[in-house]
């Protein structure tokens, strides 16, 4: 398993195939459930215009608060109406990115070729996939003590190793870009 590295134009990694699955499969996930509460375009045709968006709550869903998180934590109202005027770009720069993942990863693996603007996309859907993951798995300040200390029969050790992977990942495309 090697991560990225630094090429004359860009960055570059190979991927196995069950690899791209793995992060096709997951990026997927993510973008379902960041598009599946959108709200439809509004009828106001200003406020569609400026992406203005009815939404003005943090989501219930835990994963999507995490990844669509209030602007002003001490501030209510603030964090309302921040989040109607952003939260929908918000929501389409998710999926653009992922989007970019996904087709600059081939459902076969091998090997990606990544400009830095894809590189980038890169960055924040793997982030957003992190996140994610992170959230349903409880990671917290201690993650480091519950992974070295779980063992491979715990139904989360699987996702722990492919958290972990993904923040290896991240890293090294970091590195190669620096």
């Amino acid at each position: 398993m090697a991560g990225f590295r630094a090429t004359s134009d860009g960055v570059t990694a190979r991927f196995a195939k069950p690899e791209a699955a793995i992060i096709r499969d997951l990026v997927a996930q993510v973008v379902e459930l960041v598009v599946a509460d959108m709200q439809a375009p509004d009828p106001d045709e200003l406020a569609a215009m400026v992406g203005l968006s009815e939404s003005a709550d943090l989501p219930d869903d835990p994963v999507l608060a995490r990844l669509l998180p209030d602007g002003y934590r001490d501030d209510p109202e603030a964090a309302q109406d921040f989040r109607r005027f952003t939260e929908s770009g918000l929501r389409s720069a998710k999926v653009e990115s992922a989007q970019m993942l996904l087709q600059t990863l081939p459902a076969s693996g091998g090997r990606v070729r990544l400009s830095s603007e894809q590189a980038e996309a890169w960055l924040r859907s793997l982030n957003d996939v992190r996140l994610a993951l992170g959230v349903r798995l409880g990671v917290t300040e201690d993650f480091d003590g519950l992974s070295e200390d779980m063992v491979a029969d715990d139904p989360r050790y699987a996702y722990i190793q492919v958290y972990q992977w993904l923040a290896f990942l991240q890293e090294s495309l970091v590195a190669a870009l620096s």
